[in-house]
């Protein structure tokens, strides 16, 4: 018998489109019975994930936090704008306004990632 090597692949697993949205309580329902965990241990899995985003993304944090195959979540950093005076008000033409000053903020970016956009497609 020469090398053959036979590929066991998981079985495709076939399902259905949910209709309405989950809350919180039935996301945790559903995950307990799919994976055969109790709704607690799910929940802090769930509080657990939290927590790790939360740790790349605050401050001296990584900035950036991947979910392999379905969305990376980003921390963007916006910088100061400054004063503008005499700026032509795009709703009442011919009438100029001052636009205030906006201090520097970070924004939280989701990017969904291939796997996920190929969710939408089926």
């Amino acid at each position: 018998m020469a090398g053959k090597k036979t590929s066991k692949q998981a079985p495709v697993k076939k399902t259905t489109a949910i209709s309405d949205k989950f809350t919180k309580t039935a996301i945790l329902n559903s995950l307990s019975e799919d994976t055969g965990l109790s709704k607690k241990q799910v929940g802090s899995v769930l509080d657990g994930l939290t927590d790790l985003i939360e740790r790349h993304l605050r401050k001296r944090g990584a900035g950036e936090f991947t979910m392999p195959g379905l969305l990376k979540i980003k921390a963007v950093k916006r910088p100061a704008r400054p004063a503008r005076k005499g700026v032509p008000n795009p709703f009442k033409p011919g009438e100029l306004m001052d636009i205030p000053k906006k201090p520097a903020s970070v924004r939280v970016k989701v990017l969904p990632l291939k796997k996920l956009k190929g969710f939408a497609e089926l």
